[in-house]
């Protein structure tokens, strides 16, 4: 296997009119020896082109690309030593499974023992022993990609790369290749470079995340450091899901306490379910400050601290769904750290309910228990675990807190 490092990566098209179109700037990473890192991000982020220029199917703009020491910005595909997963299985129709792993090999002139042993080998990997005689047009969906995978696996490369793979499976099928080609990194010990939009697939396969948004990379961490410490809100609202809930509004500082004021605006332009980007106020802040009319919560002691210099200042507030919760405080009585809100949608789940509601500024997701009966429009108190809050700076959109 080999370490990849990539350095100063940068990539611009032509437009129409000869304008430079920015698809990736700046990228920089190292992939360990063996490691399994998964590019996410939503389409057009830059993901893809970056696999790419490492495979050498797209031509660099500027920057570098090495494996194991070596730069390989010149030199042909073919020579990289790297073996690539397309999203669309590109399968022979008239050859056999077994014709279609062995055919790569046959291409590069290894001898009929060494194919067989090959291929042999992959088919007992992937399970795919009882299809080597049939042909493509008589696999499932997932029979296909196991056989587009062992094309790659019969090839020993240093660097696996795959780009969105499994993009045509139906969800079940989805589940069980993520679990495959993770239980196949693990036997193999490769190093693997996965592309997906899904965060889910990004989660639960990968060493490393790394989260693209317009050709720029916004955090490179291990998933639960991602979904627990997001650098800004991009990448909060775009990992977990359903997404982290944002609300605009204001820290005042009240005695020895400091507490968040929801900035409220009308129905009509109130954001419809909860997302990355809320909604700005059309009315909510004047030239006098904000406007205190939305739900207040306090801040505990130990974030306030560290927020001290955004007292009375615009800040956003973040939250994800299982930290908002139907649950009354023990002692019976309206604590500091609940609000009131509108239930909108209920979507049971089974072991869990989601619950969609409204604030007067705000829709928020939270979870509920599943035994709790709730209504549409019904009133609900709802608790925040302000433990695990995260706050943001409303223009940079970068994390404070």
């Amino acid at each position: 296997m080999a370490q990849v490092v990539v350095q100063n990566l940068s990539k611009y098209f032509k437009g129409p009119k000869g304008e430079e179109i920015r698809a990736v700037q700046q990228v920089n990473l190292t992939v360990a020896d063996g490691e399994f890192l998964v590019l996410v991000g939503p389409s057009g982020c830059g993901k893809s082109t970056t696999l790419r220029m490492i495979a050498g199917l797209e031509e660099i703009t500027s920057g570098a690309i090495a494996i194991d020491g070596q730069v390989i910005n010149n030199v042909a595909p073919k020579d990289r030593d790297i073996a690539m997963v397309f999203q669309n299985y590109a399968l022979y129709p008239h050859m056999t499974v077994r014709e279609n792993l062995a055919f790569g090999l046959k291409l590069r002139k290894y001898s009929r023992t060494e194919i067989e042993e090959r291929v042999g080998q992959a088919a007992d990997i992937l399970g795919l022993r009882e299809c080597l005689d049939r042909k493509p047009a008589a696999l499932s969906g997932g029979q296909r990609q196991r056989v587009a995978v062992g094309r790659a696996i019969v090839r020993k490369p240093k660097v696996f790369l795959f780009d969105e793979p499994l993009s045509n499976l139906d969800a079940q099928m989805r589940v069980q290749m993520r679990r495959e080609i993770s239980a196949l990194h693990t036997r193999l010990g490769a190093t693997m470079i996965y592309v997906t939009h899904d965060q889910v697939e990004a989660m639960t396969m990968g060493d490393r995340i790394v989260v693209m948004r317009e050709g720029v990379i916004q955090q490179v961490a291990e998933p639960m450091e991602l979904y627990r410490q997001p650098a800004n809100m991009f990448v909060a609202g775009f990992i977990g899901s359903p997404p982290m809930n944002f609300f605009r509004g204001a820290l005042a500082q009240e005695k020895a306490a400091m507490f968040f004021h929801e900035t409220p605006v009308s129905a009509e332009s109130r954001t419809p379910l909860p997302g990355p980007l809320p909604i700005r106020s059309s009315r909510g802040e004047g030239e006098d400050g904000p406007n205190f009319d939305g739900f207040k919560i306090r801040v505990n002691d130990e974030m306030a601290s560290r927020l001290a210099d955004f007292a009375g200042k615009k800040i956003v507030l973040g939250i994800r769904p299982e930290h908002i919760t139907d649950s009354p405080p023990a002692n019976g009585s309206k604590s500091e750290n609940c609000i009131s809100a509108a239930a909108e949608v209920i979507e049971p789940l089974g072991a869990e309910t989601y619950l969609y509601a409204a604030t007067t500024g705000h829709s928020l997701v939270c979870r509920i228990q599943a035994g709790h009966r709730v209504t549409v429009k019904q009133e609900v108190s709802l608790a925040f675990d302000m433990s695990h809050a995260h706050f943001f700076d409303p223009e940079t959109e970068r994390k404070v807190g």
